[in-house]
């Protein structure tokens, strides 16, 4: 059953964000996009921080937007946390059932076994200052749970974390959630946290959403140059008739699968080949290129190239050597037919 249904319409000076968002019962759906992209907005749009301009919140049902946030059976957890210093972690768990006007022996007992569950039994005396990131973390998760919320939202919960306390606490939020049978809108703009957390990606691009799916459909077949930077692919849009796709600007690409009509190709960083000389018995795709850049990514050096088509390339350091690759050095990129997958736009 759809637990969420919402129309988020909201308006500021030169910017726009309009969605339509829907999460099941037990299910994550996780909004990605670039900063500015209208995550947050959407996100308090939904807990009632921030008004609609048009559109609907309704939750199992009912109509939330027409209710103050404190009336609203959702549960938050911000970037920042925002734990209340003066409390300790078992005052800040108990304050969201205080709020539902659960007796306060009650509530600290739920308090207490929540802390439990998150793995902070031996913390509940200790206050804000005295929490490590990744304690204060599942503190404030705690505190949205323990409020038994239907739609539970999170605000870039990872994203003030170390590496190595992100990685462990991401291990843990993922079980929590799992658990966790209502809905959950998780906002983010790390790829990982979204891949690893949520059932389902949305995909948000100024105050529109480009794109939805799950894991394996959105890297497979990114729609926008921003979700091929993500899961780090080279990606054109051009119109196909067999298996040549012609692009805006004349360039053509051959793929191994023919398909007729406005088609993408995509292919990775690592499917492009560089050559100081136009090789012999080249593949269908080859072209001259420029160098532009050069990093470290990974293992390899990662190689930024203009020329017909801008695209990325993923080489070994010797290869690099050898080619004697600089910025300003003019090379040949090659991409075998069969490396390049073309699918509908």
């Amino acid at each position: 059953m759809t637990t969420l249904d919402a129309r988020l319409v909201v308006r500021r000076a030169g910017f726009t964000l309009d969605i339509e968002l829907s999460v099941a019962a037990g299910e994550v759906v996780a909004l990605l996009g670039p900063n500015g992209a209208g995550k947050t907005t959407a996100l308090r749009g939904l807990a009632g921080l921030t008004g609609l301009d048009d559109g609907h919140v309704t939750l199992d049902g009912a109509r939330l937007d027409r209710e103050p946030p404190e009336r609203r059976r959702i549960g938050v957890v911000f970037q920042d946390y925002l734990l209340f210093p003066h409390l300790t972690a078992l005052e800040n768990v108990a304050f969201g059932p205080r709020c539902r006007h659960v007796p306060r022996r009650e509530a600290r007992e739920t308090a207490r076994e929540w802390l439990v569950r998150v793995g902070l039994a031996d913390h509940v005396r200790k206050k804000p200052r005295q929490l490590s990131g990744g304690q204060a973390q599942r503190v404030a998760l705690a505190r949205a749970l323990a409020a038994e919320p239907k739609l539970l939202l999170l605000d870039e919960p990872l994203a003030a974390l170390d590496a190595r306390t992100r990685l462990d606490t991401r291990a843990q939020l993922r079980g929590h959630l799992a658990s966790f049978p209502g809905a959950t809108v998780l906002v983010t703009h790390d790829p990982l946290d979204a891949l690893m957390l949520a059932d389902r990606l949305v995909i948000v691009e100024d105050g529109r959403i480009v794109q939805t799916g799950d894991a394996t459909t959105i890297t497979a077949e990114p729609r926008t140059d921003y979700v091929a930077r993500l899961v780090g692919l080279n990606l054109y849009r051009g119109h196909a008739e067999g298996t040549t796709v012609r692009l805006p600007d004349g360039f053509a690409l051959v793929t191994a699968v023919p398909l007729h009509g406005d088609a993408f190709v995509a292919f990775p960083p690592g499917a492009v080949s560089l050559f100081s000389a136009r090789p012999e018995g080249s593949p269908r795709n080859t072209w001259p290129a420029t160098v532009t850049a050069m990093a470290r990514h990974g293992d390899a050096l990662r190689i930024e190239l203009s020329g017909p088509i801008p695209v990325a390339a993923d080489i070994t350091p010797a290869a690099a050597v050898q080619l004697e690759l600089a910025p300003g050095r003019e090379v040949w990129a090659t991409v075998k037919a069969q490396e390049a997958t073309a699918y509908p736009a």
